[in-house]
């Protein structure tokens, strides 16, 4: 039951994000591009043109509703990563250095709601920092640490996503876009670990429940028999 609401915490911060998302950049006046604009820009306080790295001109109305997403869904990865335990994880020292890297990602999500980029700029990027370099290198480590009953595709697929998201993170901090845009290459930065996180979750819900090698009732009466 525990690993299922840790499930559940990171199907709802993960869904809830974009949803919020999605509002916050319809309320713009003037029109939101995921390329040319920061997921940051939501949760901007004031309106002004910003200069770096590429300028653009934000203004997010809905930017306290941005911000609370961000810090919901810090939350909530840090209460799956808190309750999965056994059922999505090896025991050992790689699984815990994993979760206490995702940890971070989670602790970054809260900052970088606390903290907007035009309001407390340093604890902001402390909080992408977490987020994009410390989420992404535990997410590389999860793919050797998610347990044994994780089918190999995901475990793979995992440590690729890691990786991806590093290599994105640092032609982001390069100014090398790929054609992506600031935007677009940020979010190849930051996605892939709520992605990861929303299909882990679905992924652990549809998942028999993790044997385990306690004998039974049954099995002590029949011993005794």
């Amino acid at each position: 039951m525990k690993a299922r609401i840790g499930y559940l915490a990171w199907i709802v911060g993960v869904v809830q994000f974009f949803v919020i998302h999605g509002i916050a950049e319809s309320a713009w006046a003037s029109p939101y591009s995921w390329a040319r604009n920061n997921i940051s820009d939501l949760g901007n306080a004031h309106c002004a043109l910003q200069a770096d790295p590429e300028p653009r001109y934000v203004c997010s109305p809905e930017h306290g509703l941005m911000n609370t997403a961000f810090i919901t869904l810090g939350v909530l990865l840090l209460v799956g990563l808190a309750l999965t335990g056994a059922a999505l994880w090896r025991r050992g020292a790689a699984a815990v250095a994993a979760r206490i890297l995702l940890a971070g990602a989670g602790v970054g999500f809260v900052l970088a709601g606390l903290a907007p980029a035009d309001v407390d700029e340093n604890q902001h990027v402390l909080g992408a920092l977490l987020i994009m370099a410390v989420g992404n290198l535990g997410l590389v480590l999860a793919g050797s640490a998610l347990a044994d009953r994780v089918p190999p595709l995901m475990r793979r697929a995992t440590t690729l996503l890691g990786l991806m998201a590093l290599t994105a993170l640092a032609a982001f901090l390069s100014h090398h876009y790929a054609g992506l845009g600031m935007g677009g290459m940020e979010r190849v930065a930051a996605f892939p670990l709520l992605l990861w996180a929303l299909a882990a979750a679905v992924l652990g819900l549809t998942l028999p429940p993790a044997r385990t090698n306690e004998p039974t009732p049954a099995a002590h009466l029949t011993r005794a028999g």
